[in-house]
């Protein structure tokens, strides 16, 4: 029988069902008795029904016992087909009861709600109460469920004025959505008045301070939590809050905590605690992941597999990453994507075209991601010609119209070439209004080639058009500081200090026995730092005796070259370096994360320390990974 014939019969008119107390227990199903026998088990039948198909001929049956008039029979069949995702059949018979009492409507928003058709599900909502039938507990926690954000506050008058505040299920659906909405505020002051929470209001309030950067309020609430109530979904809020909001040596110590306390992670643990080793480039700890996933019998599908993709090459480990994304099964387009952007990051310019054309010739679609990453590729081996034919072949190609980002990619690429005026003219000519990080990525290209006029003239035309950011002054200080304008130098301080900018400090780590040694530079904190600076006087020694001269040009501050000198000593990329040197075996890899682009220096110091000592040292810094090995780095000094 067609699912037509079953709704042809017409429909009766049942009798006007006065909505019960708004009680928890009355809030689901209508409480009349199924005092016929061939209803009763017809009932049963629709409770039990495996599939659509015996669904629709349970429905049959009871349209061919004349019970297709029957209300609670209608209300579970209306139930069961949004449960096996038919829900216009339930939307047919709901509009075939007569004076549908709230059960129904509540059924109706709840299913409309949970295929995440929450504006349909407001829009019955409205419908319901200009019918005249009051809602109850039930129908607006399921409205509130995912409801429109401009509805929120709409529907939480409608919960004062039924009197319904202090119920646990509507109290937690507008924590939920106050949480969802990112009003945390409001958030917080409903969660404050509940009289009691349930580990879901306690979730949601856990996830709206962590998903927007309040992790002290949020680890507050975590450690307030008994332990029983503790699941693994609040766990991983935390790992991932700390991972997103930049602490991801927090998210791994509260890993390691989740683990002492024998709660069993899952994949949405793994992708935080893999994120958190690519930010700060901690190989052994995810190695040890991905150790551990294996031996608990995790799956490694593609999300998971390209996780491990990208943290593989986050940590510096183009092999590994090659291997794992070999093995996956069923890859997408993002996890292509991560490989050819971590060859891209890596230098290897050619193994990351090689693999955008053959994820075009098996029949993958590039999207935008695609693009920024074969861009970069070009960025970092200053392949203008390259870059130019990639970035017309967006659109005219592949029908991929560029974004801002895309822009930048090729500003970058420009800039980096010695290109500047043909950068500049691109960024005046742009379809998109340029951001503060385009200009500032064209400013650091004229600090790179030592373009002071240029740079004046964007430095001046985003100030005058309130365009500046903290590094508009930053690289205008460089700038003018590179070409020994000391008055330009002061006068950018001083806005500098007006703004209250400050200058973000050179930052340095290193991972030693799954533990992650962060360096400012001169820094004195550590437990081994006299260890640490005897390693680098013989440092300088092995240097001197090789013929080394410190690059004192470019220590941007006016004093003698004996400071100079010492100021480029004691880089946090030389401490990590000296550090790395007293604490691993002879032979083993060095890798260094520097949040700055590494100076000139620095790198060739790497250099030559990576020949003297017979050690490969990988360095990871904002702009890519350098590879240093026996007295050369894979960048071949363009970066």
């Amino acid at each position: 029988m067609s699912s037509a014939t079953l709704f042809s019969a017409p429909p009766s008119l049942s009798s006007t069902h006065r909505s019960p107390p708004s009680t928890r227990s009355t809030a689901a199903t209508p409480t009349l008795l199924i005092n016929s026998p061939p209803a009763d088990k017809l009932a049963l039948l629709i409770d039990n029904s495996k599939s659509i198909t015996h669904l629709l001929e349970i429905h049959a049956a009871v349209i061919r016992r004349n019970l297709h008039h029957h209300p609670i029979l209608n209300f579970k069949l209306q139930r069961s087909y949004s449960t096996f995702n038919h829900l216009h059949h339930s939307v047919t018979l709901f509009n075939q009861t007569h004076n549908p009492n709230v059960f129904f409507w509540t059924s109706l928003i709840q299913s409309h709600t949970l295929h995440s058709l929450s504006h349909q599900a407001f829009a019955f909502y409205i419908q319901m109460l200009t019918r005249g039938v009051e809602p109850n507990a039930f129908t607006l926690s399921s409205v509130l469920k995912g409801c429109p954000f401009e509805t929120l506050g709409e529907l939480h008058c409608h919960v004062i004025k039924l009197g319904l505040g202090s119920d646990l299920y509507v109290s937690t659906g507008l924590v939920d959505g106050y949480a969802r909405k990112g009003d945390v505020e409001s958030a917080e002051k409903v969660f404050d008045k509940m009289p009691e929470r349930s580990l879901v209001s306690l979730t949601s309030m856990l996830t709206c301070y962590a998903k927007h950067g309040k992790l002290k309020e949020a680890r507050f609430l975590f450690e307030e939590m008994e332990d029983d109530n503790r699941d693994v979904v609040c766990w991983n809020v935390m790992i991932d809050g700390y991972a997103q909001h930049g602490f991801p040596n927090e998210s791994l110590l509260l890993f390691r905590k989740m683990l002492r306390e024998r709660v069993k992670p899952n994949e949405i643990t793994v992708l935080s605690v893999l994120s958190a080793c690519g930010q700060i480039g901690a190989l052994e700890s995810g190695r040890w992941v991905h150790s551990y996933i294996e031996s608990k019998g995790v799956r490694i599908n593609v999300r998971v597999g390209t996780a491990l993709v990208d943290m593989y090459c986050k940590c510096g480990s183009l092999d590994d990453a090659r291997k794992v994304f070999d093995k996956i099964e069923g890859r997408d387009v993002v996890a292509w994507n991560s490989m050819i952007m971590g060859y891209a990051i890596h230098g290897f310019s050619e193994e990351a075209f090689k693999l955008f054309h053959e994820m075009c010739r098996m029949g993958i679609k590039p999207t935008d991601i695609s693009f920024i990453a074969v861009l970069t590729a070009c960025g970092y081996s200053g392949l203008v010609a390259k870059g130019w034919e990639v970035f017309n072949s967006m659109k005219n190609g592949y029908n991929v119209e560029p974004k801002i980002v895309h822009y930048g990619c090729m500003v970058n690429l420009l800039g980096r070439a010695g290109h500047l005026q043909e950068a500049y003219d691109l960024v005046r000519n742009m379809d998109i209004d340029p951001d503060p990080v385009l200009w500032g990525t064209l400013l650091w290209a004229c600090r790179l080639h030592n373009n002071v006029s240029l740079g004046e003239e964007i430095a001046e035309f985003l100030l005058s058009h309130n365009l500046a950011s903290s590094g508009t002054y930053v690289l205008l200080s460089n700038i003018y500081a590179a070409a020994g304008n000391w008055v330009g130098v002061a006068k950018m301080r001083s806005l500098m200090k007006d703004s209250g900018v400050e200058k973000e400090p050179g930052c340095s780590s290193i991972e030693v026995n799954n533990k992650v040694h962060e360096f400012l530079a001169g820094d004195l904190r550590h437990p081994k730092s006299k260890d640490i600076y005897l390693m680098l006087e013989e440092i300088n020694c092995w240097l001197k005796a090789n013929g080394y001269t410190p690059k004192t040009d470019i220590v941007l501050h006016d004093i003698g070259e004996q400071q100079k000198e010492q100021l480029l000593e004691v880089h946090s990329e030389k401490l990590a370096l000296a550090y790395g040197l007293i604490s691993t075996r002879p032979g083993t890899t060095i890798k260094i994360v520097k949040n700055l682009r590494v100076c000139l220096d620095c790198h060739a110091v790497m250099k030559m320390i990576s020949k003297i000592t017979g050690r490969k040292i990988v360095m990871r810094d904002r702009n890519r990974f350098h590879h240093f090995e026996n007295g050369s780095c894979s960048c071949a000094d363009y970066w």
